[in-house]
């Protein structure tokens, strides 16, 4: 019921930003925590970064530094803003939220992925 749409992703040269988002929508009380998630061509899908409703974040040591997690609860949108990206960023990148419906019981979803890619 719970659904993610993603939008942001796109082509930029190495050195360049973008800003995804991933937008919450459904009958929720609240996000708990949210993830966003990266997949390249034949590798295992990575967590890039976390956040709990509290702010707290964590980063791959891969993207400490150049990118940031955010969530905007009263929009119920989630952020990955990415500088200095680098060619090794190419992958698709989805969203994944856990929380808390607004009657009864917790849900957990996904995004439907946004490809971002980097030039070099």
């Amino acid at each position: 019921q719970v659904q993610l749409v993603e939008s942001g992703g796109g082509l930029v040269q190495a050195g360049g930003s973008l800003r995804l988002s991933c937008v919450v929508s459904g009958l929720i009380r609240s996000i708990d925590a949210a993830n966003w998630y990266r997949q390249a061509p034949g590798k295992q899908r990575e967590l890039v970064a976390t956040i709990t409703s509290g702010g707290i974040t964590n980063y791959a040591d891969s993207v400490k530094g150049r990118f940031t997690i955010s969530l905007e609860n009263a929009k119920n949108t989630l952020y990955l803003q990415m500088n200095s990206l680098k060619p090794e960023d190419t992958a698709v990148y989805s969203c994944n939220v856990q929380g808390r419906r607004l009657f009864a019981g917790n849900f957990a979803s996904w995004g439907q992925g946004t490809q971002v890619t980097v030039s070099s």
